[in-house]
This record gives structure tokens, C-alpha cells and sequence, in this order.
């Protein structure tokens, strides 16, 4: 790797690095690269309809406080430690929550149990109607807690999974892996998938048994190369994209691809240059790479399906994957709906609040975006 690609993939990189792990020291700037300025979109023939719903403000959030949701509510969570949950449909607040904490990562949860990550590494379970426990947490955590089965699993900068007990906090069982020295500053990946706990370590996506945490599978996404940590850093991140048995996730900058997580077998990867993480239906798989070109590629086999550099430049959000189109935004506070068959701009709308946290969250009529400054919009397509 020649000097200046590295520094470019440094500086595109760092702000994304925990450094905590490990002593390393880089000699290059990490000021921003510039890129070149995007074009003005250009609507295509088709259109699709886009009207606002509703909209309400809450308190500002970071990039790792992503909102829960489910058929009827969304929950947000604050970083100085407010939790609302607002009806999807209407936006009419139904309950809040002030847990007097600043907070760092999530909102995980089933509906009833809810938790969070606070700054200072506390995992903090609560309901509606108020907190239940805190206990400490030996390392940093960015990705959302996992609620499911009576449980609830953390992720840690460590590369450490823990597991308690829901309703009382007591610990069951933690699983430590090797890995890279380095760590993204950024989302992992923790889902449930039947009775399998599905967990990033590194490049591998690995199952584990979620009674004991022993590993069920272990199977590599992108495998580590290069000559020092910087080129081998190949984390998995969120979202992933889960249809049935299948898990489709991206590897930081090197890969994506799809993983039957019950059998824990392999079913295809691809090259991709991206940094966020998947969204999909039961035929295309949707990713975002660096650039801003978005990428279409069939779920079961791969195949490139299209490419589009419409949005080529913009720093882009996940997209979400709608009946109607493609659904994403930009960090210059533009929503966009795309083609599903070849990628073309069917719609752009003006977002007052500028940059969306995580990716818009669909409900039964439409979808909802949320800004890092609290600003709740529900758009449904006409």
C-alpha cells in the first residue's frame, strides 16, 4: 500500500478507531479528506409520493442512540438520559422517562424491557414505568443492547459478549475472542436468530448458544490482510440484513455478504467498499459504499443487480428498504427515495434538522427519520 492511499484510508478511518485497545501511534493528519462536491439530483421519470405525517422534537442524541420501534411506538433515548416513546402512527407521546445519566449506546429492547449504555459503561435495564438495575461493565460499549429470551446481551470494545438475566441482572456467562488490535468507533452486530445469538468478531459472524455462549458457528466474512493493524481492520458493523435464516452483513471496507446463521454455513460474499451496514427484501440486498454510489446485489446468489452514483459524493446514511423504493438521507439534511430496480431517484425532500441518526425506521404507511438535534419526522408515501 502505497503511503498516500494509506493516509487517505487513515483519515477516512479515524474518527471511526478505538484507540484504547491498543499503543499505536499515527503520524498523519486525521483532518477530513475533501471530497469533491456532489452533483444536483436529477429526478427520474417515475416519481413516487411523499407527504409528511407528523413530526415532534425531542432531546439531541448521538450516532450510537439509535430509536427502538415496533408496529405501534417508537422509543428515543437521549444523551443526557430522557427516554420518550411516541405513537408511530400519530406521533402523540405515550410515556417518558428520565434516567438522569448521560447516555452512549442504544435502545435495545422487547416492547416491555428496554436498556441502554451510559458513558460512564453502566448497562442501565428499565420499563415505562421506571429503572430496574445498573450493573458496571468492564469495557466500552457502542452497539445496542440485545433484549430476547428472557435475556439481555451486551457487545464490548473488548470483543466480549456478556449475558444476564432480564428481570433480575444477574450475569450468566461472558465469551471473550482474539482479534485485531484495532476496533471501529462504531455499531457491531447482535441479533438473535431462532435460538442462536448471532455476534461480529472481527471479520466472522459466529453463533453462540445463548444459555452458555459457546459457539454453534464461526464463519468469515472478510479475512484480515495486510501489513500492519490498519490494513487488516475488517470489524463487521450495523445494520445487518436478516431474511429468515439468512444474515447478510457488510465487513468494514472489504466485503459483504450472507451467512445462513442456523447452519452456520457460507452462501456468498462480494467485494465492497463500504462502511455502513445493509438493508434488503427477498430479492435485492441495498449497501452504501464510501462514495456515495449505492449498490444493488441479489440476495441469494450475489449477483450485482445495478450500481448508481446518482448520489455520488454524499455522505449517506444505511438505506431502508421500502415497497415503494429505497429510502435514505444525507449528512446535508436531504432525504431520498431510489428505485428498487435500478437505483434511479424517484423522490428528494428537504430534512430542516439536518443529519439522521442510524437509518429511517419504516412503519406499516411509511417511515421515520430522526436527527442527531431530536427532530422526529413521519413521512408516508401517498
Amino acid at each position: 500500500m502505497n503511503s498516500v492511499f494509506l493516509i487517505k484510508r487513515v483519515q477516512r478511518m479515524c474518527s471511526r478507531l478505538l484507540f484504547g485497545l491498543v499503543t499505536l501511534v499515527f503520524l498523519v493528519s486525521c483532518s477530513s479528506v475533501k471530497r469533491p462536491e456532489p452533483k444536483e439530483v436529477t429526478l427520474g421519470a417515475k416519481r413516487v409520493a411523499v407527504s409528511k405525517a407528523w413530526s415532534a422534537s425531542v432531546a439531541s442524541m448521538n450516532a450510537y442512540l439509535t430509536p427502538y420501534s415496533n408496529a405501534t411506538s417508537l422509543v428515543l433515548a437521549s444523551e443526557s438520559g430522557k427516554v420518550q416513546a411516541l405513537a408511530l402512527d400519530t406521533g402523540k407521546p405515550l410515556w417518558t422517562l428520565d434516567l438522569k445519566t448521560p447516555l452512549n449506546a442504544g435502545l435495545g429492547g422487547n416492547g416491555e424491557y428496554f436498556a441502554v449504555i451510559s458513558q460512564d459503561n453502566q448497562l442501565i435495564v428499565f420499563t415505562q414505568k421506571g429503572e430496574l438495575y445498573r450493573l458496571p461493565l468492564l469495557a466500552q460499549g457502542l452497539t445496542t443492547p440485545l433484549v430476547a429470551g428472557e435475556r439481555v446481551f451486551v457487545l464490548l470494545a473488548d470483543r466480549s459478549v456478556v449475558a444476564y438475566d432480564l428481570a433480575k441482572g444477574i450475569k450468566l456467562w461472558s465469551q471473550q475472542r482474539a482479534g485485531d488490535p484495532l476496533i471501529l468507533n462504531q455499531k457491531g452486530v447482535l441479533l438473535a436468530v431462532h435460538d442462536t445469538l448471532v455476534v461480529g468478531f472481527s471479520g466472522r459472524l459466529v453463533g453462540l448458544n445463548p444459555n452458555n455462549g459457546n459457539a454453534k458457528f464461526e464463519t468469515p466474512i472478510a479475512v484480515p490482510r495486510g501489513v500492519n493493524d490498519l490494513e487488516r481492520l475488517v470489524d463487521l458493523v450495523a445494520p445487518v440484513y436478516r431474511y429468515g435464516d439468512v444474515v447478510c452483513v457488510r465487513a468494514f471496507q472489504a466485503q459483504v455478504g450472507c451467512v445462513n446463521a442456523v447452519k452456520g454455513n457460507l452462501l456468498w460474499t462480494r467485494s465492497a467498499n463500504g462502511d455502513l451496514g445493509l438493508a434488503g427484501n427477498s430479492d435485492a440486498l441495498i449497501g452504501v459504499e464510501s462514495n456515495g454510489v449505492v449498490l444493488a446485489w441479489a440476495r441469494t446468489s450475489g449477483e450485482k443487480l445495478w450500481d448508481s452514483d446518482r448520489l455520488k459524493y454524499r455522505r449517506l446514511s444505511a438505506p431502508l428498504v421500502t415497497d415503494k423504493g429505497v429510502v435514505l438521507a444525507d449528512t446535508l439534511g436531504n432525504l431520498f427515495v431510489m428505485d428498487l430496480k435500478d437505483g434511479a431517484v424517484l423522490q428528494q425532500l428537504s430534512l430542516a434538522e439536518g443529519e439522521v441518526v442510524g437509518s429511517p425506521i419504516a412503519f406499516a404507511k411509511g417511515f421515520v427519520v430522526v436527527t442527531k438535534k431530536g427532530w422526529v419526522q413521519s413521512y408516508v408515501f401517498d
